[in-house]
């Protein structure tokens, strides 16, 4: 099939099933790969379209797809929004009833599905094999496949299991799709899943349209307050990293007559969903959530994303900061952060094998050093991504337009800092370290001889 003839069969699959009439960026390129069997890596951010680069294919062409994904939730809302639009589509998971699960299988054995959403432990079970041995396979998509990568963001080891698709359909196309991934991540893709001679679809990772701002925190409720005033009616999503501090926001903003509900994954699954379509009908104004919500979340008028403390990846950030804006109208992405941050990932990261350990930990730095940074907020994202920013001045992060008050003589206080660490032998933290520097009367700094220091008082 020439590129004309593909390109006018996914043209009319878009207008008859998602009324579109034309492509976002790349997304012609890779549902070309998509229809034409070339294995593919693609990379495009949050709202950029990644989902119809496999699904429009999958509609045109004769068959059924497969597509891997992580989580329940994500393919269930996935699977509810093509049967929306009219295509048949389902999913196989755990935590379907015995009798949903017959009703997709002899779906998949009658050819009535064009879509089929699994697990990745699943599409690599010898049932499953067994099961599809005469089924015709359109194509492979592999969801969120920054999961295959160690250096992902988000590695999951049953991820690795997906090594052998080439082997169980050698003549099907096999596509990895993903919002975020460094040039590393995509190389250890397309390794791990022995992509042939793969295409590299990359989106830029600049999204202009979002305001981002920058601020230690100090005042927890009071500051995330402030930005919920300012979009008061409007839809944004407050981002905790922990259950109780989920809980703790949400008690708080609605104590100050916010109109907000809690999402976290120590929720009953019913709450939990209540929650999300209560949001997606825009009957509340704000979701307070752990990383648990958003993937899949198709919600384009998202008018602010606040993190009330730091994520723990540049790549969660990117991804999370992404769901704002989605329409292209102006958005607005507070982080607030502080050092208790780095040692609560540090905390919660400590438990996972030496390696991932070390990559996480690498990251948690990359993250640590975005936030007390001063060099433009779009520029520092795109250039992590090994992308360049084509302009020296974005006009939309807080460092661009002057928000931030900077040090004077920064470089004289930093040494004077560092001959004050270097003097107390490492030994003491922030706080004692500065009222040694102050000059403070404390007893403590005259009991252990600090006041005789050549830093006290500088």
């Amino acid at each position: 099939m020439t590129d004309d003839k593909s390109l006018a069969k996914i043209r009319q699959v878009l207008g008859r099933y998602w009324g579109f009439q034309d492509f976002l960026p790349q997304q012609k390129e890779a549902m070309l790969c998509a229809e034409e069997s070339r294995d593919s890596i693609v990379v495009l951010p949050t709202g950029g379209g990644k989902s119809l680069c496999f699904q429009a294919p999958a509609v045109a062409l004769a068959g059924m797809a497969i597509v891997v994904s992580p989580l329940i939730s994500l393919m269930k809302d996935q699977v509810d929004s093509l049967r929306d639009c009219g295509v048949e589509a389902a999913r196989l998971d755990s935590s379907q009833q015995p009798e949903d699960q017959q009703r997709v299988l002899s779906a998949i054995r009658n050819g009535g599905l064009k879509i089929l959403y699994l697990a990745p432990e699943r599409i690599v079970s010898e049932p499953f094999a067994n099961l599809i041995r005469d089924v015709r396979i359109s194509l492979i998509a592999v969801d969120e496949a920054h999961c295959v990568s160690m250096w992902g963001h988000d590695f999951r080891p049953e991820y690795r299991q997906l090594d052998i698709l080439k082997k169980m359909f050698p003549n099907t196309g096999i596509h990895a799709y993903t919002a975020t991934a460094t040039e590393q991540v995509r190389n250890d893709i397309g390794r791990q899943l022995h992509l042939d001679n793969p295409e590299s679809i990359v989106g830029s990772f600049d999204r202009p349209n979002l305001h981002f701002k920058i601020q230690r925190l100090t005042r927890r409720f009071e500051q995330i307050a402030e930005v919920l005033s300012r979009h008061r009616g409007e839809s944004g999503i407050v981002y905790c990293i922990r259950r109780k501090d989920v809980d703790q926001m949400c008690s708080e903003m609605t104590a100050r007559g916010f109109s907000v509900l809690p999402y976290h994954a120590g929720m009953e699954n019913s709450e939990r969903k209540n929650n999300q379509e209560a949001f997606a009908r825009e009957e509340i104004d704000t979701i307070v959530a752990t990383v648990a919500f958003g993937m899949g979340i198709d919600k384009s008028n998202v008018r602010y994303v606040v993190h009330a403390g730091m994520p723990k990846s540049l790549e969660h950030y990117q991804q999370e900061s992404g769901r704002a804006g989605r329409d292209s109208l102006e958005a607005e992405c507070c982080l607030f952060y502080s050092g208790r941050d780095y040692a609560t990932w540090e905390f919660l990261l400590g438990d996972m094998e030496s390696e991932p350990r070390k990559i996480a930990m690498r990251k948690l730095g990359h993250i640590w050093n975005y936030c007390t940074g001063v060099t433009c907020r779009h520029q520092a994202i795109v250039n992590y991504f090994g992308q360049q920013l084509q302009k020296e001045n974005c006009a939309a992060c807080d460092v661009c337009l002057g928000e931030l008050d900077k040090m004077e003589d920064s470089l004289t206080v930093a040494q004077k800092i560092l001959s004050c660490v270097i003097r107390l032998d490492q030994r003491f933290g922030a706080e004692y370290t500065t009222l040694v520097l102050v000059g403070s009367q404390k007893a403590r700094i005259k009991k252990l001889g600090h006041d005789r220091l050549k830093t006290y008082g500088i």
